[in-house]
């Protein structure tokens, strides 16, 4: 069998996402216009087929590189693969996959899901009259491998008394994954919990690469929940016929690995029903270098607000000099920090580059947002009635001098009060952001707040929450978390972009704070394109500093070849918010065309 030499699917251009029901109806579309639906199933197989013997090849090339790999001795061997179905079409994937790989000499074992064992003696019968025609896909694709004498076993009928002694029965070199398709929105139970359980032990203890056909199964692929921690594992999925939403947020980013596209059949992207519910964005878009006849003032001047002490606490001071730090490393002309005055000695420590303000000087503060191009409020500006006061004033004042917005953090918290108690100025804001830019950045508890909501209630759907909030408060959005969610609205057109870059090491304190910064740092400079100081371009830069930290080269090959990337490896668990804003720094030089 030929196989390809490389299976990466990355591009610059944005990739649409889907919802399970589009992708129902386009292949629904497909079969209306007479095309064949079992023979759609067995060109997905042989295309399957296909990469997991690239992507196995790929592994083995892999450890022969490594001094320290055990390869067990097989080098010679046949591949051992152990491929576990379920009774859907995903199933049926399943058992074509099996017959391939067997036709090219592999060592197959398929392991059956919830099937009786009557089935089996049914397939054989049928089989023997010749009704195939009269056959669901799924059992055509069942008869087909039966035919072959491909070797089964159900999972029902292996001993489960021992964890060990089950993941030595199911020894293989790839396990694949065609349990459940797109259809799950529940928890898997019985049987088929204990199937995915058992896969994901029998992978790990035999070292072995996890490939899942289209989704992993328990994963929600419309949303990317996973339920109670139920799913496989997967090293790779291999996407069919367009890619789902849910793989590339939420649990989908922990569960699905590397997505690789089998396209399948053509579908009208045009139409309105086939148009994407979100695209997803891991290249930034390049910037052109500044004109040498310029100054400060040519890149605005942008006005941070928060950094609060309350009651003579510790206070939040950290919160602003950190966007204040990467508002500078944008490229931003000019920066003045309102802050409480006990961090004024800190700031100008930190940031020299910076002028300040006591937070509490009123007409002081109203004064420069007056002046200034672009207003961030809420990172560290508290929570108590002082702090609320403060926040309705300095909002008036921005929206009766037109200025953009960017609100994080105190500022949600303090939206999310006025929603309940007092909502004029929450109406007035959004009239104001149909005509003026308005950025909020909530991570999910701030969401859930905003909407009235428990946590659990936002993560089940972000998606749809993130939808929500737009429609109460208007505005763009940054839903933050794995996979973040950018919503923006212009013209009255809504775009939804997922955030394909950034990692786990980020999910650390003042991570918040400095994408505020950067998002005021880019809304400031408008010698840029408008894309280039986009909402959704600045979660980039800001998901990719972070991937430059942690050393994830492999997010930041759109970017310059020349590009260093080792150059500021620090370690994926626990980034510091203070290192980003050098990381910022070296993303804006890299993309500068």
């Amino acid at each position: 069998m030929p196989v390809a030499t490389d299976v990466s699917t990355k591009t610059t251009i944005p990739v649409a996402l889907y919802s399970s029901q589009q992708i129902y109806a386009m292949e629904q579309a497909w079969f209306g216009a007479g095309h064949d639906s079992f023979g759609l199933m067995q060109q997905a197989a042989w295309q399957m087929a296909h990469y997991i013997v690239v992507l196995y090849e790929q592994k083995m090339l892999n450890s022969y590189s490594s001094a320290l790999t055990n390869t067990d001795n097989r080098n010679n061997c046949s591949p051992r693969v152990s491929i576990w179905v379920g009774k859907g079409n995903n199933g049926g994937d399943g058992w074509l996959i099996a017959y391939y790989l067997q036709q090219i000499g592999w060592q197959v074992q398929i392991i059956t899901v919830g099937f009786d064992k009557q089935v089996f003696a049914i397939a054989e019968t049928t089989q023997s009259s010749n009704k195939e025609a009269s056959l669901s896909d799924a059992n055509q694709a069942l008869q087909i491998a039966l035919s072959a004498n491909c070797d089964y076993l159900r999972f029902e009928d292996i001993s489960s008394d021992d964890k060990q002694n089950v993941s030595e029965q199911l020894q293989a070199d790839i396990y694949v994954d065609a349990l459940f398709g797109i259809g799950l929105d529940r928890a898997p139970d019985g049987i088929y919990k204990q199937a995915i359980n058992s896969l994901n032990d029998a992978a790990q203890y035999n070292g072995a690469l996890v490939i899942a056909v289209d989704v992993p199964s328990g994963l929600v692929a419309s949303t990317g929940q996973v339920f109670d921690q139920v799913a496989v594992n997967a090293d790779a999925t291999l996407c069919l016929i367009a890619r789902k939403f849910g793989l590339h947020t939420n649990d989908g980013m922990d569960y699905s690995g590397q997505v690789i596209d089998i396209p399948l059949i053509p579908y009208q992207m045009a139409s309105k029903e086939f148009k994407p519910i979100a695209k997803l964005l891991t290249a930034a878009y390049p910037l052109n270098p500044r004109r040498q006849n310029s100054y400060k003032g040519s890149y605005g001047h942008v006005l941070v607000i928060g950094g609060n002490r309350v009651d003579s606490s510790q206070g939040m001071g950290g919160a602003a000099i950190l966007s204040a730090s990467s508002t500078m490393a944008t490229g931003a002309g000019k920066i003045t920090v309102a802050c409480h005055e006990a961090f004024h000695g800190a700031l100008l420590t930190s940031l020299p580059d910076a002028m300040t303000i006591n937070l509490h000087d009123t007409d002081g503060v109203k004064d420069l947002i007056k002046e200034a191009s672009v207003i961030a409020i809420g990172m560290g500006l508290g929570r108590d009635d002082k702090a609320k006061a403060v926040f309705i004033n300095y909002i008036q004042t921005a929206i009766e001098n037109s200025k953009p917005i960017v609100i994080d953090a105190d500022g949600l918290y303090h939206l999310a009060t006025l929603q309940a108690e007092q909502p004029k100025l929450v109406t007035q804001l959004k009239a104001y952001s149909s005509e003026h830019q308005v950025c909020l950045t909530p991570h999910s508890g701030e969401a859930a707040r905003l909407l009235n909501k428990e946590v659990n209630e936002v993560e089940e759907d972000r998606l749809a929450m993130i939808k929500r909030c737009a429609k109460i408060y208007g505005g763009d959005w940054v839903l933050k978390g794995a996979g973040s969610l950018v919503l923006e609205q212009k013209a009255e057109e809504r775009q939804i972009y997922v955030c394909g870059v950034g990692n786990a090491g980020m999910a650390s304190a003042g991570m918040g704070d400095v994408l505020s910064g950067v998002i005021a740092g880019l809304l400031a400079q408008k010698d840029l394109t408008e894309e280039a100081r986009s909402l959704h371009q600045a979660v980039l830069l800001h998901g990719l500093a972070g991937d430059c930290l942690a050393g994830q080269a492999e997010n930041l090959e759109s970017l310059s070849h020349a590009y260093n990337t080792r150059s500021l490896l620090i370690g994926q668990r626990g980034l510091q918010a203070q290192d980003m804003p050098v990381a910022i720094r070296h993303i804006m030089q890299s993309i500068t065309v």
